[in-house]
């Protein structure tokens, strides 16, 4: 009777590893997790600049990525998509915002209100998800106000110079036009003083 119970126990140990080892196999096929990975999480940039949110995720199933973007005018959603599906754009970033496939979106052209904090969700279809984020800041250029003051006095100084050789050129003309009234004036006294004499 022993040996029968040894060879039952031999048997169910050696199921039990099978069964083991095909449900770590099982685990390690089924698609799930997902990771992501952000080289820079602060970027600095200048008004009417372009910037890039650079990411790069992996997934082994399809995954859905969404940005947003959060500042102190409030959170408004930017893209979501699906990695080889549509691709859905918020109105206020249509013709702004440009998605890549492994994740980043470069944003045209900013202003002052994209300043702030770029959360990325990247969600796998069975359910897991992983979150970035990225700080942008975003700077005036000084300069250009002075470019423009520089232009505008130089703009300035150019009519001024125009007026004032316009009004230079009208006061040699009203002395021209003097000195010939003054001449003809003269010539027709002397007739006149001719013709007084002769009579």
């Amino acid at each position: 009777l022993m040996r029968p119970l040894q060879g039952c126990r031999g048997r169910g140990v050696v199921v039990g590893t099978v069964t083991l080892c095909l449900a770590a196999g099982w685990a390690l096929q089924t698609p799930g997790g997902v990771s992501l990975v952000v080289p820079q999480h602060n970027i600095n940039a200048t008004v009417a600049q372009n910037i890039l949110l650079s990411v790069e995720y992996s997934c082994r199933g399809v995954a859905t990525i969404e940005w947003k973007h959060v500042s102190s005018w409030g959170t408004s959603k930017i893209v979501e998509w699906r990695s080889g599906n549509y691709v859905n754009v918020s109105t206020a970033y249509k013709d702004r915002v440009t998605t890549f496939e492994n994740g980043s979106i470069q944003l045209l052209n900013v202003g002052m209100r994209d300043a702030g904090y770029y959360f990325i969700t990247v969600t796998e279809e069975h359910g897991t998800n992983t979150y970035g984020t990225i700080i942008v800041n975003i700077y005036e250029i000084i300069y250009e106000d002075l470019h423009f003051v520089a232009v505008l006095f130089a703009f300035l100084a150019a009519v001024s110079a125009i007026l004032i050789c316009f009004m230079w050129l009208c006061n040699k003309s009203l002395h021209l036009f003097q000195k010939t009234t003054h001449k003809l004036t003269a010539s027709t006294t002397e007739e006149i003083e001719l013709e007084s004499i002769e009579c």
